[in-house]
């Protein structure tokens, strides 16, 4: 994803004290907009088995087989389900601090784009509240292993949010997942910037050991993955227009901060008048010459004068034109 981690131009550092606000701040957003746009049940309900009668029907319905698995074995259910709880929430900004340290001349590039598709991951939450297959009646044939293996994590049986605070989450936000989608954009900047081999390893094996946890956990339908990878994909194809649309936000927003005597015209003429124009500076001997040999008072003497001529005498300085050489008149 090419758009996705464009170098900026030259000079540009990132720096940390602006950089966790704004963080802090978009994040903060995206979960209040999480809250904001549940839809009610029914319809999610009707969306959860739609996605699942499509995948049925194109024999892509990978979730079931594999929530039977983690909820028939625990050895593989409950390292699952604290996967699910945590990673998301650790090494999206360990890789996020890890380009900020070791590759900052991408990292505003790599913060952009995954800012991009959290706010597309928003208006799919938006557009289309989903109910997760753990949610859906019993007779589909799901189970909740977070629910089953809450005994032995921080979560409780509600959702993957510690004991007590499942009410703060919204349970049908599945479509697209961003589980995924921030797996993705980790193993892409793992492995296209990494060095060590085991670090670009982890960038290939950690989006699809995710991909198998969320359907395996019935947190999400595998036609939702498909959705996270594909915002993912659209973000990183707005990441240059977005940041050019802020660049010139940003150039707009000085000028019209800065004061008259800092708003200078092309050409270093100084700075520009009311109404635009260079002020021009004034031209002080207001078009008089001084005729040959005249001097100002004051002015000193050049070389060519006589010894004992007073300074400023006009007399003095007629005479010693009237004694130079015919040729250098």
């Amino acid at each position: 994803m090419p758009h996705a981690i464009a170098p900026p131009a030259a000079g540009h550092r990132p720096r940390w004290w602006t950089e966790l606000p704004l963080i802090a701040v978009v994040y903060a957003l995206y979960s209040a907009g999480r809250l904001l746009v549940r839809g009610d049940v029914a319809t999610a309900v009707d969306h959860g088995l739609a996605i699942l009668r499509l995948e049925q029907a194109l024999h892509l319905d990978l979730e079931r087989p594999l929530n039977r698995l983690f909820t028939s074995t625990p050895s593989i259910g409950i390292p699952a389900d604290f996967a699910y709880a945590s990673l998301h929430y650790v090494v999206t900004p360990a890789v996020l601090v890890w380009m900020f340290r070791r590759r900052s001349a991408l990292y505003r590039a790599a913060r952009v784009w995954l800012m991009n598709a959290t706010l597309l991951g928003l208006v799919g939450f938006t557009l289309m509240p989903t109910c997760p297959p753990r949610l859906l009646e019993a007779s589909h044939g799901f189970v909740d292993t977070m629910a089953q293996y809450s005994a032995y994590g921080w979560w409780g049986a509600g959702a993957s949010a510690p004991r007590g605070l499942s009410g703060m989450t919204n349970q049908y936000a599945a479509m697209p997942s961003l589980h995924v989608g921030w797996s993705i954009w980790c193993g892409v900047l793992l492995w296209r910037h990494g060095r060590h081999p085991l670090v670009r390893a982890a960038g290939i094996a950690y989006p699809l050991i995710t991909a198998v946890v969320v359907m395996g956990t019935a947190n999400h339908y595998f036609l939702d993955a498909v959705a996270g990878a594909a915002v993912m994909g659209l973000g990183a194809l707005l990441t240059r227009p977005v940041m050019r649309l802020a660049d010139r936000c940003k150039a707009w927003g000085r000028a019209r901060t800065a004061g008259p005597a800092q708003r200078r015209v092309p050409g270093g003429r100084g700075p520009a008048a009311p109404g635009g124009r260079a002020a021009v500076s004034p031209n002080v001997s207001a078009g008089c010459e001084t005729s040959a040999g005249e001097r100002f008072p004051g002015q000193r003497t050049s070389s060519a004068d006589s010894p004992g001529t007073a300074v400023g005498d006009p007399a003095a300085g007629r005479a010693a034109s009237d004694d130079a050489p015919a040729a250098a008149r």
